[in-house]
């Protein structure tokens, strides 16, 4: 008898876990119509030449955050910006090629002979981190690195 409940304990934790973690982040899908004033002119500044592929609100730790999902000139761009209309950070796809010499000879040394397939620039405040994307023993691994090479510090 006991080992049927194991099964159903282990369960009931893992959704309960996984509804805490979807209440402390939300994100939904909305219009542009939905932004308020500020956010909806910080969209224009920021999607100028490039095309919207949409807009999403998310609310974390209690904080409301907006985001415009861009392509420009065929490569993503995400802009974030808070409710007062302040862009809060940018994540631009760029070539591996257009890195500072530091930057990508980190990422090649962690990579390890991987191909990198994917760089996004992710700029937020004074701070630029480079995000590389590679598969490595058949998984996937994300290499974050600072502008001078030193590793970058994990995400919030």
């Amino acid at each position: 008898m006991t080992s049927r409940r194991v099964p159903i304990v282990l369960t009931c934790s893992f959704v309960a876990i996984f509804a805490i973690g979807i209440a402390n982040c939300q994100e939904s899908k909305i219009k542009f119509s939905d932004l308020p004033p500020a956010v909806q002119e910080t969209v224009k500044a920021e999607s100028k030449g490039a095309t919207v592929k949409g807009y999403s609100k998310e609310i974390e730790k209690g904080k409301t955050e907006y985001e415009v999902q861009l392509l420009v000139n065929g490569k993503s761009r995400d802009v974030s910006i808070d409710p007062s209309g302040k862009v809060i950070e940018t994540e631009s796809q760029v070539d591996f090629a257009s890195l500072p010499d530091k930057a990508k000879g980190a990422i090649q040394k962690e990579a390890g002979g991987a191909k990198v397939e994917k760089v996004e620039e992710v700029k937020s405040g004074q701070a630029t981190v480079y995000e590389a994307v590679i598969h490595k023993g058949g998984k996937k691994h994300e290499i974050r690195v600072l502008e001078n090479g030193e590793k970058a510090p994990a995400e919030d």
